[in-house]
C-alpha cells in the first residue's frame, strides 16, 4: 500500500527554491556537494584536503590526484540516509597521463525516489482518488572533470574541477548550474602535507525553471502557497585550508597520522564553532593508525555546532565518525560509521565505497 504523504512534502523541495528567488545567495545551495566522498574521508571527519590522493582527490583537492601510484584509478561509493529514503552514490574514474598531468572524471547523485504526488488525491467534492496517486523523484545531480599538474617547486602541484549541476523535482521543476574549483597541495619532502581548496571559486549559478499543470496550481493557491517562479540560485565561494602529518612507529609498519581542516564559508553566519558577519569558520578533524598500508583504522570529529532544547537551553555537540579500510593488492575497500544530527538523535549512517587501481 502506498505511504501517501501531504502536500507540504513537495513544498519542502520548491520552497527551497523560493527562498533562493527571493535572495540569490542562500545558505545550503547545493549542499548535496557538500557531503563529501569515499568512506575512508567519512570516517576521518571529511579532513582530508591536504592529504587526499588519488581518484576521490578530483572531489576533495584536484591537486591531490597526481599522488596515485597506478595509471588509473576507479572509485564506487554508497549510502543511504535516514532508513533508506535518500541514496547517495558516487563514481569517479582518474587518468595519470604522465609524471606532470592528470585527469579525472567524478559522478555524484543524491536523490529520493518514489515519493507520491498526493496533491490531486481529494477532488472538490471531498472524494478521494487513491488512483490520481503519482510518484515521483526528487535528484540532484554532479557532473566534474578535473585536471592536475605538478609545478616547477618540488612536492607543489595544482588542479581544477569543472561541473555541471542538474537538479530536478518530479516534472515540476528543474534547473541546470555551472562552476569551478580549484585546488593546491604542497608536500614536504617528509610527513607534512598542506591543502587549500576553493570551491564555487567563481560562483556556482543554477537556473531553475517551473512547470506546473494548472490543477497543481490550483492547489498552492487554495492552500495559500505562492507560485514558484523561473529564477536564478546563487552558490558562493567555500574556502578549506589545511594540514596534515604522520609518524611511523618503530619497524614494524604501523604510521600513525593525522589532519586538521578549517573550511570557511562566505554566505553569511552559519551553525559553526567561529561565526562572524563576514564569514563563518568550521574545523574539524581526522586521524588514522595503519598497518603496512594494508589495514587502516581512522577517526574523526565534524559538524561541531549549538544546539537548542524545547526549554530554549543551549549546548554543543559534534558528529562522531569511525571508520576501517583494507587493502589487498589493487582493490582497497572502506566503511565508515557516522551519525546525522545531535547526539540525541540516532539518525546512523553506513557508509561502504571501492577503490580499485588499473596498471602501473
Amino acid at each position: 500500500m502506498i505511504k501517501l504523504v501531504p502536500l507540504v512534502f513537495i513544498t519542502l523541495f520548491v520552497g527551497r527554491v523560493l527562498h533562493a528567488q527571493g535572495n540569490l545567495t542562500p545558505k545550503y545551495s547545493n549542499e548535496f556537494l557538500s557531503l563529501g566522498v569515499g568512506a575512508d574521508a567519512f570516517s576521518m571527519g571529511n579532513a582530508v584536503v591536504a592529504s587526499t590522493e588519488g581518484v576521490n582527490a578530483a572531489y576533495w583537492n584536484p591537486a591531490g590526484i597526481l599522488q596515485q601510484s597506478s595509471k588509473m584509478e576507479a572509485s564506487l561509493m554508497h549510502s543511504e540516509y535516514f532508513a533508506g529514503i535518500a541514496k547517495y552514490d558516487h563514481l569517479g574514474l582518474s587518468y595519470k597521463m604522465d609524471d606532470r598531468q592528470a585527469l579525472a572524471f567524478t559522478f555524484i547523485r543524491f536523490g529520493v525516489d518514489d515519493i507520491p504526488n498526493t496533491t490531486q488525491l481529494i477532488d472538490n467534492n471531498g472524494i478521494i482518488h487513491y488512483d490520481h496517486v503519482q510518484l515521483f523523484t526528487a535528484g540532484d545531480y554532479a557532473f566534474m572533470g578535473s585536471y592536475a599538474r605538478k609545478l616547477k617547486i618540488p612536492g607543489m602541484s595544482v588542479g581544477g574541477t569543472a561541473k555541471v549541476i542538474y537538479r530536478n523535482i518530479g516534472d515540476f521543476a528543474h534547473s541546470w548550474g555551472f562552476g569551478l574549483d580549484a585546488g593546491w597541495q604542497y608536500q614536504l619532502p617528509k610527513h607534512w602535507k598542506f591543502g587549500v581548496m576553493a570551491r564555487d571559486i567563481t560562483s556556482t549559478f543554477n537556473a531553475w525553471v517551473f512547470d506546473l499543470t494548472p490543477e497543481m496550481q490550483s492547489v498552492f493557491l487554495n492552500t495559500q502557497n505562492s507560485l514558484p517562479e523561473n529564477g536564478l540560485e546563487l552558490t558562493l565561494p567555500r574556502l578549506i585550508f589545511a594540514a596534515s602529518g604522520n609518524v611511523d612507529l618503530g619497524k614494524k609498519g604501523l604510521k600513525l597520522g593525522g589532519e586538521l581542516d578549517l573550511d570557511m564559508t562566505t554566505d553569511g553566519k552559519r551553525n559553526v564553532l567561529l561565526k562572524t558577519n563576514f564569514a563563518s569558520f568550521d574545523p574539524h578533524a581526522g586521524m588514522f593508525l595503519s598497518y603496512k598500508n594494508a589495514f587502516k583504522l581512522r577517526w574523526g570529529v565534524s559538524n561541531i555546532q549549538q544546539f537548542t532544547n524545547f526549554d530554549q537551553s543551549k549546548y554543543w555537540a559534534f558528529q562522531p565518525n569511525i571508520g576501517m579500510g583494507v587493502k589487498i593488492k589493487s582493490v582497497q575497500l572502506d566503511y565508515a560509521f557516522t551519525r546525522l544530527g545531535d547526539v540525541k538523535t540516532n539518525y546512523y549512517t553506513h557508509v561502504f565505497s571501492l577503490k580499485c587501481q588499473i596498471g602501473k
